[in-house]
């Protein structure tokens, strides 16, 4: 049985790895950090540490929480993502809690890429019809979502979601998921944790079963929701699990 005083050992070290042997936490929060965030969540099996920073960022970037992003962006950098990699993870969750959120969050990633020295990566090229840019939004999420993608606010027949629902086809789909920087299984983990931390469970339903087509497995579509407790709290999070349903459990 693991002690308390293991569990925060362990969440040291985790915490120590992330960001650094002279990360400050403030008085009388570091044991809850220690044990609970980095001993019982960040150091969970299951889920590859990239993809726990890109949940994390994702659950960070959609309010956002500048202050602890400037800290993680630090140590996703040090996980070896890139400078791509983390404009997309902002981009993306830019689109579902509004791109104000991804003018903050861009800025501030920008401001630890000119301290590094590293360069800003290139905005992607590329010319089509939006009558070509909603086929192509179209068909990649009817390859993602399958049936789903004919529910809720995106069935064909809501007049009323209707009105909005062609432009967010055309960026939500027939942008987002052809930028590069992120692979479409990293991008189904990100939307799954966004919108867990966005309290939105027929959103994070939805993409909860659709990672599975991108190569996702239902263990690690579980801990990307869990990764989110610390970032925007543990209700969002259990709730987020109930609406995954019991398909999920292991």
């Amino acid at each position: 049985m693991t002690t308390l005083n293991e569990l925060r050992a362990t969440g040291a070290r985790q915490r120590e790895a992330l960001f650094g042997s002279d990360n400050k936490v403030p008085a009388g929060l570091a044991r809850m950090l220690d044990e609970a965030v980095h001993g019982g969540i960040w150091s969970r099996p299951g889920l590859g540490m990239q993809d726990r920073m890109i949940c994390t960022l994702g659950a960070l970037a959609v309010f956002p929480r500048l202050r602890a992003l400037r800290r993680h962006i630090g140590a996703a950098l040090d996980l070896g993502l890139t400078p791509l990699a983390l404009r997309e993870v902002f981009i993306q969750a830019g689109l579902y809690a509004g791109f104000s959120a991804a003018e903050e969050t861009i800025a501030l990633a920008e401001e630890i890429y000119a301290a590094r020295g590293l360069p800003l990566p290139a905005e992607p090229e590329g010319d089509m019809t939006l009558d070509e840019l909603s086929r192509r939004g179209r068909e990649q999420m009817e390859s993602l979502h399958g049936e789903r993608s004919r529910d809720g606010y995106a069935a064909p027949d809501n007049k009323v979601a209707g009105a909005l629902y062609g432009l967010a086809i055309q960026y939500g789909y027939g942008v987002i998921w052809f930028r590069p920087g992120l692979t479409p299984r990293q991008r189904a983990l990100l939307a799954v944790a966004a919108f867990t931390a966005l309290r939105m469970p027929e959103q994070l339903r939805r993409f909860g079963h659709s990672a599975l087509n991108v190569g996702a497995t239902p263990a690690q579509v579980v801990e990307a929701v869990i990764q989110t407790a610390p970032a925007s709290g543990f209700p969002p999070a259990l709730n987020g699990l109930v609406a995954l349903g019991a398909d999920f459990l292991g």
